[in-house]
């Protein structure tokens, strides 16, 4: 072999020489396989293709025969070229005919081939060919030469003809149709405009480094402006940048500081490639392993890990090209799209004006989803395949009402969400001027409406809404956003931040909801059958006191000298109440003897969020404060309906004689057990579904806090003495059905419902 440094630099060399020539397809892979073979001293280079049949099809080779290429197919999983495609994970064999994955094809002539090394050809996080090379001899492929040909399999992912195996257009956006695409709504209203798309596309002419010392220089520059990029950041506290988003930027700036990260891009600009074609080379390999990875947690590192990559990526453009990183102007609106995006690119996002934001992967409860929310950017998230639909400029509309997104609509549509936007403009208009009046129906009885809230993001709803407080503060957050447990003192910090935004006004913080879909980085292995079912909320805080009394002791200390209320999730009995109680009250205790002040005046209270506990009131008539329903999870075990699983996703109504019979008796025995009781969840911030939990008799609703100005301006229209009698005789009867019973009686009194 020649001397293995110079590999790399005379491949890149006589590679950009062939990448350069102009010849069509089929002549420029024949070069390419000849070059790698001559310069590997390889007796066999050959390059598979997937195909729309999911197959892998031989479409180049030098050194087998000539007239296999084009007739010689695998499946997906069969032989070492199979393997390759499924792992997305290079294969290096001594002697490849004794490997159980081998596989023989007599029609390509490679009995006497010994020595194997296969990449896969990534392309969008996907493998879309494997290129090879074989040795008759038995001999160890050495690391340079890996790194070599996982190169060099990078340049070829923009010559190898793509299928559809997902990594070309749809044939809808080459031919510019319009495409109607559902996702997931992460944060509502409405946004149109023109496509601009987050991740950077690296033009073939700068794959290869003209001066490898110019491109290291300017790769070191790159990553120092990376690095105080994130410092400025973290300085300049941007939209209530404190307590849990600032955990995932001090996690995020360790992961840039990894200088094994940093090493790699460095090898690939030292091996001939340009600073961009080194760092797209390690994208491309954290989007592989993203697709083969399903555990939550590691998903989002390897996430945050393509962020770095694509933020570094932006920085080399802005250096080049001041304009790069133009934001849209009102005058010509623009829509991000992204495959992914960090919470670290979303809060810069956030305050560039885009009309809204479109992600191809991503949970409700990852970083991304959380920060999105608190931003109050409309957002969607979760389409498959989006990148394949859209182009560059493309004109859109994101509904993040219902989660739908508009690819390049026709005229009547644009029109209608012209129109749409008008009318939600206005109401945003109407509900503003509402803010400030008295929160109360047209005859006079006070409803309260309060905020859900989770990050410190959100606090700043309560005066832009009215909210008279906030119903539920959900801790968790800040503990799913760091890469570590949040101190004492980091909880302190939060909660006496969200106390003060109140500046008065009521705050409810449940304790830890963790465990189901919510998990800490070291209970990744507490796999079970049906999560939502199992051990979380107040079980796994009961199960680990040592956690849970730390958070307890940061609420009362947080909470010194002031009033305090506390929640715990998910109670299903009186004995789970009682021994939560007792640790809060230990706690107490202990400040104490420690000389702390603790709160003014303490409430303890308890979430309803399943059946059982509606039996449990009377047992702890007088130890509880107030109860507090939680309809998210109640309805999905009132319906026995996972509300994440599509297929069931019309299958529990909140709206329905049962949950408002079931909502009824829970009333009506808090009323008896002298307990207050009041709404939060999704449901209380939709107009309808608050007409109804009012006709009932609650009287405090807490919601998003979108909600709170649709749900007020229903409120100042109803008369609750006129509409409760009316509604407990649609309660008992069987038709119509509920719903339509309801808006039609809403009709007949005229109150104002704005979702319909």
């Amino acid at each position: 072999m020649p001397d293995s440094f110079s590999i790399p630099r005379l491949l890149m060399n006589r590679l950009r020489s062939v990448m350069a020539a102009e010849a069509d397809t089929e002549a420029r892979l024949l070069k390419v396989v000849r070059l790698i073979a001559g310069t590997m001293v390889a007796d066999v280079c050959s390059i598979y293709r997937r195909t729309d049949d999911d197959r892998m099809e031989l479409i180049a080779t030098e050194g087998l025969r000539e007239d296999a290429i084009n007739r010689t197919f695998l499946a997906i999983d069969e032989g070492l070229v199979g393997q390759i495609a499924q792992t997305a994970q290079p294969v290096s064999i001594q002697d490849a005919p004794r490997h159980p994955k081998f596989s023989y094809r007599p029609e390509t002539g490679e009995d006497p081939y010994h020595a194997f090394l296969g990449v896969p050809i990534l392309k969008g996080g996907l493998v879309i060919g494997v290129l090879t090379v074989q040795n008759r001899t038995e001999r160890t492929y050495q690391d340079d030469e890996i790194d070599s040909l996982q190169t060099i399999a990078m340049v070829l992912a923009e010559i190898v003809p793509a299928s559809g195996s997902g990594a070309e257009q749809t044939e809808a956006a080459r031919e510019g149709r319009s495409v109607n695409l559902q996702g997931r709504s992460l944060c509502g209203g409405l946004g149109m405009g023109r496509v601009r798309l987050h991740d950077p596309v690296i033009p073939a002419a700068r794959f290869f480094a003209e001066d490898p010392e110019i491109e290291e220089h300017r790769l070191e520059n790159a990553l120092e402006e990376l690095h105080l990029s994130i410092d400025r950041l973290l300085a300049a506290e941007i939209g209530g940048l404190w307590g849990e988003p600032r955990e995932v930027i001090e996690a995020y700036k360790l992961l840039a500081s990894d200088p094994t990260w940093a090493e790699k891009l460095r090898e690939g600009v030292r091996g001939g490639l340009s600073a961009e074609a080194s760092i797209d080379r390690l994208r491309r390999e954290h989007r592989a392993r993203f697709e083969k990875v399903k555990d939550p947690y590691l998903r989002e590192r390897l996430h945050d890990l393509e962020d770095l990559d694509n933020r570094l990526l932006r920085m080399l453009a802005g250096t080049e090209n001041p304009h790069a990183n133009d934001k849209p102007s009102a005058d010509d609106p623009e829509i991000l799209i992204a495959r992914r995006l960090g919470p670290a690119e979303l809060l810069d996002y956030g305050k560039a004006g885009f009309a809204a934001i479109i992600l191809e992967e991503v949970a409700t409860s990852s970083h991304a989803a959380i920060v999105a929310r608190g931003l109050g950017i409309p957002t969607v998230g979760g389409i498959d395949g989006l990148l394949t639909h859209v182009s560059r400029g493309d004109r859109v509309i994101v509904d993040g009402e219902d989660g739908r997104v508009h690819l390049r609509p026709d005229e009547d549509l644009l029109n209608a969400y012209n129109n749409r936007q008008a009318v939600l403009s206005e109401r945003q208009a109407l509900y503003a001027a509402l803010r400030d009046e008295p929160t109360e129906s047209k005859d006079g009885v006070p409803v309260r409406l309060m905020l859900n809230a989770g990050l410190g993001l959100d606090t700043e709803h309560l005066d832009s809404t009215g909210a008279q407080g906030i119903g539920l503060f959900r801790t968790e957050f800040q503990f799913l956003m760091s890469e570590r447990l949040p101190s004492v003192t980091d909880q302190i910090e939060l909660y006496k931040h969200v106390l003060s935004a109140a500046d008065g006004r009521p705050v409810y913080f449940r304790t830890l909801d963790l465990g189901g879909d919510k998990l800490l980085p070291n209970l990744n292995d507490a796999r079970e059958e049906n999560p939502a079912l199992g051990w979380r909320s107040i079980r796994f805080a009961l199960d680990r006191p040592g956690l849970f009394r730390r958070q307890l002791r940061a609420l009362l200390r947080a909470g010194e000298g002031k009033p305090l209320s506390a929640m715990f999730p998910m109670v299903t009995s009186a004995h789970e109440f009682r021994q939560a109680k007792q640790m809060l009250l230990e706690e107490v205790e202990w400040g104490k003897s420690r000389g702390y002040q603790g709160p003014s005046d303490l409430k303890v209270g308890a979430m309803l969020e399943t059946p059982a506990f509606a039996f449990a009131l009377e047992d702890i008539a007088g130890e509880v404060d107030f109860v507090s329903i939680g309809t998210n999870d109640m309805l999905q075990f009132f319906h026995a309906a996972d509300r994440m699983t599509p297929l069931v996703s019309d299958r529990y109504p909140f709206v329905s004689r049962p949950v408002m019979r079931f909502l009824a008796q829970v009333f009506e025995t808090c009323e008896r057990v002298g307990v207050p009781v009041s709404i939060c969840g999704e449901g209380a911030g939709r107009p309808l579904e608050a007409l109804c939990l009012i006709g009932l008799g609650y009287r405090s609703l807490s919601m998003p806090g979108g909600g709170i100005g649709p749900v007020k301006r229903m409120l100042r229209s109803l008369d609750i003495a006129s509409f409760g009698p009316a509604f407990a005789d649609l309660l008992h009867k069987r038709d119509p059905a509920l719903r339509n019973g309801v808006l039609d009686l809403a009709r007949v009194q005229g109150i104002v419902l704005n979702d319909v």
